[in-house]
């Protein structure tokens, strides 16, 4: 097999010299006077209403769109005034409950920004009776933008007109925000960000709020009571909210007679941490173990309460002792265990406050597995609370979560439960062992889009269930729980001995589990596929394939690389190509379904120079013939490019299939990456964000061409280095060794 390789060199970085082109309508659309009327109408009312109300200083409101709409489509001359642009007041975004899918973007707004919108439209509707007899034609605003019509009207310029025709077309109305959820329990609320102090908000309504109640500006945990006065006096603040008691997803142990185990003394081994249930430190394995017990000292622990964190915790040290069907090759590790729950169920608050100090307290643990998750299913407006902390850890520090993806006990579809929404970690399913989803799978997608599970493992079924190590001995255990460890152990392996970045590994994981044989999208039960036993089958690639690994930090718009010298056999290039690219961006919870703030768009094939309007133009033709970024014009709908391209996805996995499968004609010879950057909010979130590669060439022939590629590549300037996994480990126990000085 051939070792994967690791080429260093340098990404170029380009501004985006582009600019927002004047406001356009599709082709054929129509505005009618009628409905420009009845918006304005809603910014009346809304505006009469948010008058009346004293708790806060201006106005919620809510758009609803025709569509899921573009950043590029959404409102820019509503709800905007001087500077403030209309994307800067947006605090919360969902989709509608009807049968197509529909943006639903809420705005908090200044009354004196209402009432411009209201002025605007006004204007817009006197235009349209005067100069289009109340109809509007997507040639009529293009004939404006190309000043072939007049345009005379002083109070409201020509740019500023087209712009509300444009956003009248994709506004379905305007309304105050609304929830219609009810609880009976303790729940965690997220309210909408304005202008006043949570507290102080709470405090004009009627609520006192303690501060150990507060999980951050705008999230809170709320009694019963406390809610139903929300619920009474200012329902148009709820922007999100869930229960606060989550029951623990586990399938029930069957417990066998005890087989001795030995082990040896831990070393220098990786620490990889957990944060589940108890920990039972008399185990054989013990000494493993650093155990920390964080549940409040007034609840009484049972027995049972042991169970789940000792058996998870087991498969991280030693699981292929008692499972060599599973021999990963990757050894043994210690774990840092953080009891936070108990068998049967966990506050989400407690939680949230419990990872937070875990994770600042342990700076030195890189990967952790969570194989806690809520019977609940997520709700698919927003991420979870437990999720979104989650999130945020890993944009914010150099870690990754593991999170089991929860596990149902009924025949019906069930969605996934938290904290198995974290965008950011790698959340794992399971299969059986002849690679069936098992029978417990919950599935995704995540807010109607993101992938969720990532992949899947062995966790166990009822045709063969897996081996742990419990309090009482030997049990046999099915559940994505077991199934998370496992691949805790790669990451930990990739992070720790092989020296990988965690989006390197990531990506790797993830490519992995994908294959050639057929272009199909995502499943919602086993994610991008099943990742392999062995861990030399994911840092080793096939002899007919040459797979390496790419990473950079993007700082401008454009982050790229021309030089990449893919080997040419009879003036052709005998190869199919795959590639994944995994990145770590910050999230709003706050922002709804457009969770993620930055997006990575992925641009990877040959480079091709051609002759544009008297201009050499150089461009890649990406491999999955995406052109969401480039020059030409090409009108792409934003739920086909989500679709397609995984748009704001931080996953993205582009490749070709095997089929008659022709060289490719040789341009220049070379091929190239691009990573187009852009944001959803006004802050550059995206400047710094680390991202990791790994791209597959196999070739079609089944010849080995890796030591062509080696000897081309090191021509043009790129470092390159063989993940050899000896030579890795020889240089991990060399680092860790402990050198003592003597006294002379």
């Amino acid at each position: 097999m051939n070792d994967v390789l690791q080429l260093k060199g340098t990404f170029e970085q380009k501004s985006n010299s582009s600019r927002p082109g004047a406001p356009e309508l599709p082709a054929q659309a129509t505005v009618k006077i009628e409905h420009v009327r009845q918006l304005k109408r809603d910014l009346e009312q809304l505006k009469e209403y948010w008058q009346k109300s004293k708790l806060i200083n201006g106005a919620l409101i809510s758009v609803f769109y025709i569509d899921v709409i573009a950043k590029s489509r959404r409102i820019s001359a509503t709800l905007a005034k001087g500077n403030e642009t209309s994307n800067s007041s947006i605090v919360g975004a969902k989709f509608s409950n009807d049968n197509k899918l529909k943006h639903v973007i809420t705005h908090y707004v200044s009354i004196d920004t209402l009432d411009e919108s209201i002025n605007r439209y006004n204007y817009a509707i006197c235009i349209l009776e005067k100069s289009y007899n109340g109809l509007i034609t997507a040639d009529d605003i293009q004939r404006l933008n190309n000043n072939l019509q007049e345009f005379n009207y002083p109070y409201l310029s020509k740019t500023i007109f087209a712009k509300i025709i444009v956003d009248s077309y994709y506004v379905e109305k305007f309304r105050i925000p609304s929830i219609d959820k009810k609880f009976s329990e303790d729940s965690i609320i997220t309210i909408y960000k304005t202008d006043v102090d949570t507290c102080e908000l709470m405090e004009k309504i009627g609520i006192s709020l303690l501060p150990g109640r507060i999980v951050d500006e705008t999230t809170m945990l709320l009694t019963p009571d406390q809610l139903s006065i929300l619920m009474q006096k200012a329902p148009f603040l709820i922007s999100m909210a869930v229960s606060d008691l989550s029951h623990f997803t586990k399938l029930d142990f069957q417990l066998d007679n005890y087989k001795s185990l030995t082990i040896p003394k831990p070393t220098n081994e990786p620490i990889i941490g957990v944060i589940d249930t108890m920990f039972d430190t008399n185990v054989y394995f013990a000494d493993w173990v650093e155990f920390t017990n964080m549940v409040d000292p007034n609840i009484e622990l049972t027995a049972s309460d042991y169970n789940h964190g000792t058996a998870v915790s087991s498969i991280i040290v030693d699981g292929p002792s008692f499972n060599p069907e599973l021999d990963d090759g990757c050894g043994r590790f210690r774990v840092r265990h953080f009891g936070v729950a108990t068998g049967k169920s966990f506050s989400s608050f407690s939680i949230l406050r419990a990872i937070r100090e875990i994770i600042s307290r342990n700076r030195d643990i890189k990967v952790w597995n969570l194989s806690l998750g809520s019977s609940m299913e997520i709700n698919p407006n927003f991420i979870s609370p437990e999720a979104a902390i989650l999130d945020k850890i890993q944009y914010e520090n150099d870690v990754i979560f593991i999170v089991a993806g929860t596990n149902k006990n009924t025949k019906e579809k069930m969605f996934i439960g938290a904290p198995a929404d974290s965008i950011n970690s790698l959340v794992i399913n399971s299969v059986d062992f002849a690679n069936n989803p098992a029978s417990y799978s919950r599935e995704g997608p995540v807010l109607s889009f993101f992938i969720k599970p990532d992949v899947c493992y062995y966790g166990g079924d009822k045709s063969k269930l897996m081996r742990v190590c419990s309090p009482t001995g030997e049990a046999m255990v099915a559940g994505t729980s077991f199934a998370a460890p496992w691949i805790a152990r790669k990451m930990a392996y990739l992070i720790n001995i092989i020296g990988l970045s965690r989006e390197v590994a990531k990506a790797l994981i993830i490519d992995s589990a994908t294959g050639w044989s057929s272009q199909t999208m995502p499943s919602s039960l086993i994610g991008y596929g099943v990742v392999p036993k062995n861990i030399n089958d994911i840092i080793k690639s096939p002899n007919d394939e040459i797979r390496f690994i790419l990473s950079g930090v993007s700082e401008k718009y454009d982050t790229y690389n021309y030089n990449l010298p893919v080997p040419i056999y009879k003036n052709t290039h005998p190869f199919i190509a795959r590639a994944t690219m995994c990145y770590f961006p910050c999230c709003s919870r706050n922002q709804g379904v457009d969770y993620t703030n930055t997006e990575l768009d992925i641009y990877f094939g040959r480079i091709t120079t051609l002759n544009h309007k008297g201009k050499l133009k150089t461009s890649i033709k990406s491999i999955n013939n995406n052109y969401q970024s480039t020059n030409d014009f090409h009108w792409l709908y934003e739920e086909t490019a989500r679709k397609f391209y995984r748009k704001w996805d931080n996953v993205k996995h582009i490749r070709e299939i095997i089929k008659k499968n022709k060289p490719k004609k040789v341009y220049n010879g070379l091929w190239g990456i691009s990573i187009k950057t852009k944001e959803r909010l006004e802050e550059k979130y995206g400047i710094g964000i680390k991202f990791g590669i790994i791209v597959t060439l196999k070739e079609i022939n089944g010849i080995n061409r890796i030591e062509d590629f080696i000897q081309q590549c090191s021509l043009r300037g790129w470092l390159v280095n063989r993940i050899n996994v000896d030579n890795r480990i020889d240089i991990y126990n060399v680092a860790e060794e402990t050198i003592e000085f003597s006294d002379n």
